[in-house]
């Protein structure tokens, strides 16, 4: 165990010849290791004590002296105590360098944010998608236009972050920005991680987040209707990026996969289950848990026509598809020519699946949950309450009707 001694002396060798007194030294040991260290003050060796470590006498000075003398001898006691709540062992020098500021390194946050996020592009498809990479670089962008603007600073050190500098970022993107609540809570979230990161690196000792509170606000989730899916289906594109587009999305309306993971999809994926019939059978690529679906006739056709169509083009992937930004571009031109006036993005499959294609058609939540790979069951009842609210409608719709009829 550390066990440290301090002994505070008076430094005969180097007695200054101008007013004959020794400067006082302190003399930090610890399990026998020692580091030196100037005090700044100097004494006569007739009024200096050795045992004690301290000036006799009663003056004014000599009271000065030995008062800021016991306020190191505190300090390095307190130094010597944290240090070894902050990391186990330590030694004389470690003690004698933070009480001199030498061990104070500074850490910025976009130096944090800018390694975290080299490790999140080396992990892409190793755990994380494309996506998320992309959210945390759009982050530090909203992160270092916020400390231009509001602080005028290119970095902040992430010991200075406190509170009030996340109620300010919060503030910032909803008006300068105009970002919507949910967002705004994704980008606080990112920088949440960092702060909490910084915090396990022990360069922070404190959490800047303790009563902020991340909300989120639930929305509706927007889906296609049966009679709008069937619209989608029957339509015929000349234009050759529409109808892969289409088929794709369409492909995911029966099996509920996000975009990151049909992107990812292989052959290998495609494997029977225990019925005999056709399973895609995966780890979700956003959070690694797994999700088994059996494949329903309208998506066995799109995977049937791929393979005559490409056969070993695509290199065992399933489909051939733009990044993620192209295919909404062109699901918004596939929905107007269409007729459809919802803004049909790659994730409404998901939410189709969930809704339209499952829960609307008898398919427990328990079911659904686990084809899509939710962790909570939680995260799924929010379709269910989606469904509720459609079959309310739709039966308010009927009462009128029938009201009307009578």
């Amino acid at each position: 165990m550390d066990t440290l001694s301090i002994l505070f002396w008076a430094n005969k060798a180097r007695i200054s010849q101008k007013n004959l007194k020794a400067p006082i030294y302190t003399r930090i040991t610890i399990n026998g290791k020692r580091a030196e260290i100037s005090t700044g003050k100097s004494t006569l060796l007739k009024n200096w004590i050795a045992q004690a470590g301290r000036q006799k006498g009663t003056s004014e000075e000599v009271r000065t002296i030995n008062r800021y003398l016991d306020h190191i001898n505190v300090k390095l006691y307190d130094i010597f105590e944290k240090l070894k709540s902050e990391q186990g062992t330590v030694t004389a020098n470690d003690v004698k360098n933070r009480f001199l500021g030498k061990d104070s390194v500074k850490h910025s946050l976009f130096e944090l944010f800018s390694e975290h996020n080299e490790q999140i592009k080396n992990l892409i498809g190793k755990g994380y998608a494309e996506g998320t990479y992309k959210r945390y670089q759009v982050t530090v962008r909203h992160l270092r236009s916020y400390l231009q603007t509001v602080y005028q600073k290119e970095d902040i050190d992430v010991e200075d972050i406190k509170y009030s500098f996340i109620s300010k970022f919060e503030y910032y993107l909803k008006s300068e920005k105009n970002i919507g609540h949910n967002a705004t809570m994704k980008y606080l979230k990112n920088l949440k991680k960092i702060v909490t990161l910084a915090r396990k690196y022990q360069w922070i000792n404190h959490d800047p987040f303790t009563g902020f509170k991340i909300t989120q606000l639930e929305v509706e989730k927007e889906f296609l209707t049966k009679e709008e899916l069937a619209i989608l289906i029957e339509k015929e594109f000349i234009v050759e990026r529409l109808s892969q587009v289409r088929d794709i999305f369409i492909f995911c309306c029966y099996t509920g996969l996000s975009f990151s993971d049909v992107q990812k999809l292989t052959e290998d994926e495609i494997q029977i289950g225990l019925d005999g019939e056709d399973w895609v059978k995966i780890n979700r690529q956003k959070t690694g848990t797994p999700s088994q679906i059996p494949i329903l006739p309208e998506a066995k056709t799109i995977i049937e026509k791929y393979k005559t169509e490409f056969g070993s083009d695509l290199k065992g992937k399933l489909f051939p598809i733009s990044s993620n930004q192209k295919t909404n571009a062109y699901l918004k031109e596939i929905g107007d020519l269409c007729g459809i006036t919802k803004n049909i993005t790659f994730h409404m499959a998901r939410h189709t699946f969930a809704t339209t294609v499952t829960l609307s058609n008898g398919v427990s939540i328990e079911s659904v949950s686990s084809m899509l790979g939710h962790k909570s069951i939680r995260t799924t009842q929010i379709y269910a309450k989606v469904v509720r609210e459609k079959v309310s409608q739709e039966m308010n719709e009927l009462k009128s009707k029938l009201s009307t009829s009578k």
